[in-house]
């Protein structure tokens, strides 16, 4: 079976995780600087913290932004739940906003008009999550015009989106956005394992998140009330959690970083082919706006409706028997039972996602996956909407 992702591992990376078993640290210690270092030089943020996971990165900077009982975060539907949940953990609700039909990202129409609907109605959002969805980066430059008119905070959810551009800046400098969230899961461009990371320029939102990240305590003096008693001396400032990262996962981190820019040009590569050979077939191939460029965590095909009378349940049985490890990115977030039961949401206040889940299917894209397994791809699509 040919899975739709895959991490790449080296000897280098081996090498790297082996250095750290053999130290003295294997916790949080210098291999998690010299990795938040070396990513936020990469992106070109002032600040990066890395932690246990993308939901804990998400988790962290809704309590930077001040998301509480009372406030309200938007996001997309085209997502994983976690780009909600971490509202939802900070007591806040949820609502969403549709997708653009071309790009599956977050409708910059849809928010302008939500937002000038809440305005009148009092009920503003505290935070937007835009979601760069498979690699793509969201019509930032528009959503942070919007947040400096309505005020709210810009939580960038780049979790497929390392290694990508908007425009001459790469995706994480946080020109656009407050913060900007990675993953590091072994599906993504780059993999610690399991991890996360959020970037900022912001100064007070560094000192919070970094708090956060680790039960709320600092052992600066400067942060303290009343003083240090000493080195050993640390005060907890915040009510934080245990989301530290540790220097295992660190060190591949950054030993994957060091072939980032190789991962992304053969996603691209990849991407590129299956274009090519996919523009005869009753599909909608991913559109790509001419200012972005993609950093490929996913390829998403979608079938036409209009061109063919396959479902997706059909082509995706048909792909998976013929040996093609597809998957379906995303079920909509505002479908799920628990945001049905818990806010009320009907499927239908979504339709652009609801028209693109039902369509959808992500192929194989990694590194690792060579011309000759790419050609099996390629002909077990056309083999399923024949």
């Amino acid at each position: 079976m040919i899975p739709y992702g895959r991490q790449s591992i080296s000897d280098d990376d081996i090498e790297a995780v082996v250095r750290v078993l053999r130290s003295d640290w294997l916790t949080t210690g210098p291999n998690v600087k010299e990795f938040e270092d070396k990513v936020a030089r990469y992106c070109g943020a002032r600040h990066a913290v890395a932690v246990n996971s993308a939901t804990s990165a998400l988790h962290i900077a809704c309590l930077a932004a001040g998301l509480a009982p009372g406030d309200t975060l938007w996001t997309s539907p085209n997502t994983f739940i976690a780009s909600a949940n971490a509202a939802l953990y900070c007591g806040a609700e949820v609502d969403f906003v549709d997708i653009d039909p071309r790009t599956y990202n977050i409708s910059v129409a849809c928010l302008e008009s939500k937002l000038a609907a809440a305005e009148k109605a009092g009920k503003l959002p505290k935070a937007v999550v835009p979601v760069d969805f498979a690699g793509q980066s969201c019509e930032m430059e528009q959503i942070r015009a919007l947040a400096d008119r309505y005020g709210f905070t810009v939580i960038e959810d780049a979790a497929h989106a390392i290694g990508g551009r908007y425009g001459e800046r790469k995706t994480g400098d946080c020109a656009y956005a407050d913060m900007t969230v990675f993953s590091f899961h072994p599906v993504k461009v780059i993999t610690t394992g399991e991890g996360g990371m959020v970037l900022t320029n912001n100064d007070e939102l560094y000192g919070r998140l970094a708090r956060l990240r680790s039960h709320g305590i600092t052992r600066d003096p400067a942060e303290m009330s009343g003083g240090s008693d000493g080195p050993w001396y640390y005060q907890q400032l915040d009510l934080g959690y245990n989301y530290r990262m540790t220097d295992l996962q660190a060190a591949l981190g950054s030993s994957q970083m060091d072939r980032i820019d190789q991962f992304v040009a053969r996603r691209r590569e990849i991407a590129a082919r299956y274009t090519r050979e996919f523009a005869s077939l009753p599909v909608i191939t991913p559109y790509q706006r001419p200012e972005t460029r993609s950093a490929w965590h996913l390829y998403v095909l979608c079938l036409d409706p209009a061109r063919t009378a396959k479902s997706r349940s059909e082509v995706f049985a048909r792909l998976v028997a013929l040996g093609i490890g597809v998957n379906v990115h995303y079920i909509p977030v505002h479908t799920q039972p628990y945001f049905r039961r818990r806010f009320g949401f009907q499927p239908n206040i979504c339709p652009n996602a609801l028209a693109y889940y039902d369509a959808c299917l992500s192929l194989p894209i990694f590194p690792g996956l060579t011309d000759d397994m790419q050609t099996h791809v390629i002909a077990s699509v056309k083999e399923a909407l024949r």
